[in-house]
């Protein structure tokens, strides 16, 4: 199945087709095709994973080894191909000696796309454990996506163009994850950036204009990433010796063969685009709005695919992040910036938020800011654990909020109007529900707390502290607005919707997909387990060893810190909630100024919107409309004038004068010739014989004489 792990995005590829054409025939509307499809993914997927951790670790890779950069995708070689030529022990330049480490070879298949002139470039896949771990998490939330979908959109109107559009979307994610180049991974990007425009504004027309402007506001942001992508993968072709080949490009950055400022300027291009594609601050404001389309979608764009494909991009060339802003070297660096920066404003902006789905969704931005930093910290097996494990406690929330809307607030989402009390009504969606939050606010021995307790061991043990620090903040403030949430949702009297539409639990196509996440949500936090790391050893691979990144053994006083510190901010929501104690600082009185900060969004919105797009939009639009008014339609207003002028020239000349005048005359000639033979008209024969003798007679003189 490794070989043939381009298998998972044709079947999902296929599933889409055959929903387009032949959806409306099938008994289900398309949806049986869908899931069946998922659940064949899902099945390669795992037959991928079984066969990866069977597999022997049958190479070796020494620290800080240098290797050749690459000619073209056909003549260069990789770190994978110079471990078997230097595989016991490397010396680095200081002359400390480091010890190869035995990994797992990835299987590698590739053929020629197309040449142009001298290059050559390849098609393929690569399965790896990144891979492989990508396209387990991602089939079986798909899956689940998928048999939610049923009983949650059933009856829509556009229920087979849904599904085509699901199945789709997920196809694009198996393309990005399985891709051995940039090239062919843009693919997979751009189309679900596509398929995130459609499935966003599904419902574009309800509530006016909201939910297609929302769709809008997601494909025209993350394209603003995708010039970044462009210009990074282009930078890195031409750098790396006319490749696209993503290994080759790793290592070319961590040999030493790409000079320094180009790096820089590729790495910086490639930040952009995971900016803009992982909702990271600045350009996170699209992704609150994507609560537009329906739920399951939502719990997909989250957990599984698009948002994470950045986080992907990133860990994936991490070679060229590593070398360009010298990730290593501690302190402080753009990655880990941006990342500690988004974890902050995001979980800041969660607190003052009504509707569920856009609480959750400033928590997948926040969390998306722990995957960021991990990687800008040097974390990178806790950042890629953390995307792991983050993808079933969100996927579990966000269709949580789904069961909820769905059967218990009369298809509403505001938790202060429309909720409260469903706790007893709804038992098996509030479980789940809780499971879910207390892995997210990274309680203990649940998934959160091992990937996220990692990322903070990593920040503080490469000399990251400040990050660390931040990072601990970020996990009590997660606490605190998830316990506002449950409390606003499940807890309390029953209000609006919740009070007088009779709530009730969904049915088992919505719950049984909430036990196996909430399940999940408990269990793989455990493959990373302290001494067990059978994490780390599936997914390490050649760009992480080559690069030196240190693995850092458990922590029991920082794990114990660090759940006090999110406890802390657990035990404050919890009084303030439940309690009902109300501190000296509120949004009525000295928190005023902060609330309307976070009300507003920090104006970033007004930023765009107001001042960027306004900006751009409007001397367009006046520029256009100048055009409009003074040159379309002086040119139509000319045409129509000379028009005028001509049907005028036509009339009078030609047809009154010409044409009139040609017929008057014939009548007129006709008219005087009747009026002369008049006369001749008399009725008298005698003066008829005499005309007719003088006729003859004339005649006769006239033939005499010629």
């Amino acid at each position: 199945m490794l070989e043939n792990i381009w298998l998972i995005p044709a079947v999902t590829a296929a599933s889409f087709f055959l929903i387009l054409f032949f959806g409306k025939k099938e008994p289900n509307k398309g949806a049986t095709i869908g899931v069946l499809a998922l659940g064949l993914a899902f099945a390669f997927s795992s037959i991928a994973a079984f066969q990866w951790i069977s597999r022997p670790a049958d190479m070796e890779v020494s620290p800080a080894h240098r290797v050749a950069t690459a000619e073209s995708d056909e003549g260069a070689g990789s770190a994978t191909d110079a471990a078997d030529e230097e595989h016991a022990t490397a010396e680095s330049e200081g002359g400390e000696e480091h010890h190869a480490e035995p990994i797992r070879r990835p299987v590698e298949r590739r053929w020629e796309w197309f040449n142009n002139g001298q290059i050559k470039v390849s098609a393929g896949t690569t399965a790896d454990g990144l891979a492989v771990a990508l396209c387990f998490v991602v089939s079986l939330i798909s899956l689940l996506v998928h048999i939610f979908s049923f009983s949650y959109v059933h009856g829509d109107s556009r229920f087979t163009h849904y599904y085509a559009a699901l199945s789709l979307f997920t196809t694009g994610m198996f393309v990005l994850v399985t891709s051995s180049n940039t090239l062919q991974a843009l693919f997979g990007w751009e189309l679900m950036g596509l398929c995130s425009f459609m499935l966003i504004g599904h419902w574009w027309d309800r509530d006016g204009n909201k939910n297609s402007n929302a769709a809008l506001k997601a494909f025209f942001t993350t394209r603003t990433g995708d010039v970044g992508l462009l210009v990074g993968i282009s930078i890195l072709f031409f750098a790396a010796g006319e490749t696209f080949d993503i290994q080759r490009i790793n290592d070319a950055a961590l040999g030493g063969h790409l000079p320094h400022g180009v790096l820089l300027a590729a790495a910086a291009a490639l930040l952009v685009a995971v900016i803009g594609k992982s909702a990271q601050f600045p350009l996170h404001t699209w992704l609150p709005d994507a609560m537009a389309g329906p739920t399951p979608v939502s719990a997909l764009i989250h957990a599984a695919t698009m948002v994470v494909a950045g986080v992907y991009l990133l860990a994936r060339l991490y070679g060229v992040f590593w070398e360009a802003f010298d990730i290593g070297g501690g302190g402080i660096n753009p990655v880990a910036v941006v990342g500690g920066t988004t974890i902050l404003i995001a979980a800041a902006l969660a607190f003052v938020q009504r509707d569920i789905k856009k609480v959750l969704a400033y928590s997948t931005v926040s969390q998306l800011g722990y995957m960021v930093m991990a990687l800008g910290v040097g974390a990178w097996t806790a950042g890629i654990f953390h995307l792991f494990t983050h993808a079933f406690f969100k996927a579990c929330l966000f269709l949580g909020a789904g069961s909820v809307s769905h059967s218990g607030s009369h298809h509403s989402f505001d938790m202060i109007d429309d909720m409260g009390g469903l706790k007893d009504k709804m038992p098996w969606t509030f479980r789940t529900f809780l499971v879910a939050t207390a892995a997210l606010s990274g309680f203990p021995l649940l998934a959160g707390f091992w990937s996220k307790d990692e990322i903070l061991l990593g920040a503080g043990e490469n000399g990251y502290r400040y990050f660390q620090l931040i990072g601990m903040l970020g996990a009590a403030m997660t606490a605190a607005y998830m316990t506002r949430c449950v409390y606003l949702t499940f807890f309390g009297e029953p209000r609006g919707a919740a009070a007088h539409h009779h709530p009730h639990e969904s049915p088992p196509l919505i719950v049984v997909p909430l036990q196996i996440l909430a399940f999940m949500s408990v269990v793989v936090g455990f493959l990373n387990f302290p001494g067990l790391d059978l994490f780390t050893e599936w997914t390490t691979n050649a760009t992480v060893l080559t690069a030196g990144i240190a693995h850092h053994e458990f922590d029991l006083v920082l794990a114990v810190v660090s759940t006090l510190i999110a406890g802390g901010g657990f035990s404050l929501a919890s009084v303030y909630w439940f309690r009902g104690v109300r501190f000296p600082i509120t949004a009525e009185g000295a928190g005023k100024p902060v609330y309307k900060l976070l009300s507003n969004k920090y104006y970033l919105d007004d930023l765009y919107e107001g001042v960027v797009v306004r900006g751009i939009r409007e001397p367009i639009s006046n520029g256009a409309y100048w055009i409009n008014q003074h040159v379309i339609d002086g040119v139509v207003n000319g045409v129509g004038v000379a028009a005028r002028g001509l049907a005028r020239f036509v009339y009078e000349i030609i047809d009154q004068k010409g044409v009139d005048g040609l017929v008057n005359g014939a009548g007129l000639s006709a008219e005087g010739s009747g009026n002369l033979l008049r006369h001749i008209q008399t009725g008298r024969v005698q003066q008829y014989a005499a005309l007719m003798l003088g006729a003859v007679g004339v005649f006769a003189v006239a033939l005499v004489l010629l």
